[in-house]
């Protein structure tokens, strides 16, 4: 675990200082609806890009050899991850290729677009574009930033409850979401290595629970192109992602498409702060009361926002056809 956490540390010195230390906002309200002693929430909407994935990113390509910077870098992502790569490609002078899906947003195809990086458009499924950016980092020889299943993506994921930690000081518990487990991952390897009896859980929609039956079996299970409002998390557990989370996570937990949507309310309502659905299910289990007492009563509970990038108006009346809402 030592040599695993000091990679969580050289990240951090890495990404410091480019990346924003976002806020922690505290919420009365969720305090006293579990009887905490205190909720604390990372707010990585407000991150460079509006996610976490900058941190990643950056600590990717800050690894990369100068000549893999000559060459280039491409992606693959539904949009934050994208976003992130661009900026990060962008300060660093690296040219950057993206390959989204179809039906990204508006949104988040003209941030892409905003930071420099050029767009290839795959099909709508996770494994679409996966295939397709592995195909044209084969041919034109571009060094691929995975996601999730890229070690320094990882530990610059990491950084999150690193700094997290190193300002509250004090947690005994921390969610975070999960899709591709980068995220969940660098949260447990960074959180147990600062505070070992930590407990650790992630949150994932029901209707894209493949990390939940994936741990809970202890056999590494794929999705199929889930159908839910938290479009970040339809990606399955990586290779490298998903012995991370089986050593160092206590358990993960899932949340219906309404919790999440009511996170997303009580963030803009009672935070007056935009999260994104994928950002928003790490609050569901306090916002309804999903975890044992044990786990919450007069203890100090970390919740980190993963990002705020959406589309209000679109979003909202997309949820007019939603068959779940």
């Amino acid at each position: 675990m030592s040599e695993i956490f000091s990679e969580i540390k050289l990240a951090y010195k890495i990404v410091e200082g480019v990346v924003n230390n976002t806020p922690i906002m505290r919420s009365r309200t969720l305090d006293t609806l579990i009887n905490a002693k205190g909720i604390y929430i990372k707010c990585e909407n407000f991150q460079r890009t509006g996610s976490f994935k900058f941190r990643g990113a950056w600590n990717a390509l800050s690894h990369l050899s100068k000549e893999k910077r000559k060459r280039g870098v491409i992606a693959h992502s539904s949009g934050n991850h994208a976003q992130a790569v661009a900026l990060a490609a962008k300060i660093l002078g690296v040219k950057a290729v993206i390959v989204m899906p179809e039906n990204t947003s508006e949104l988040k195809k003209k941030a892409t677009e905003h930071y420099g990086a050029e767009i290839i458009f795959s099909g709508n499924r996770p494994q679409d574009r996966a295939i397709m950016a592995e195909s044209i980092a084969q041919e034109k020889g571009y060094s691929l930033i995975h996601p999730h299943n890229d070690y320094q993506v990882i530990f610059g994921a990491g950084t999150v409850a690193y700094e997290f930690l190193r300002d509250v000081r004090k947690l005994d518990l921390i969610l975070a979401p999960v899709g591709g487990g980068g995220l969940l991952s660098g949260t447990a390897i960074a959180a147990k290595g600062l505070l070992p009896n930590i407990k650790v859980i992630g949150v994932e929609p029901k209707k894209a629970d493949d990390a939940y039956r994936s741990f809970k079996s202890g056999k590494h299970i794929t999705g199929e192109n889930p159908d839910t409002i938290a479009n970040g998390l339809k990606t399955s557990l990586g290779e490298n992602t998903f012995p991370i989370i089986q050593e160092h996570v206590d358990d993960i937990i899932t949340v219906s498409e309404e919790q999440i949507l009511k996170s997303m309310i009580f963030y803009l309502e009672r935070l007056k702060i935009v999260a994104e659905p994928s950002g928003a299910v790490s609050l569901s289990p306090l916002l309804f009361q999903l975890l044992d007492e044990k786990l919450t009563k007069n203890k100090r509970i970390g919740v980190i926002l993963s990002g705020g990038n959406v589309d209000l108006i679109q979003f909202f009346s997309n949820l007019k056809t939603h068959p779940s809402l």
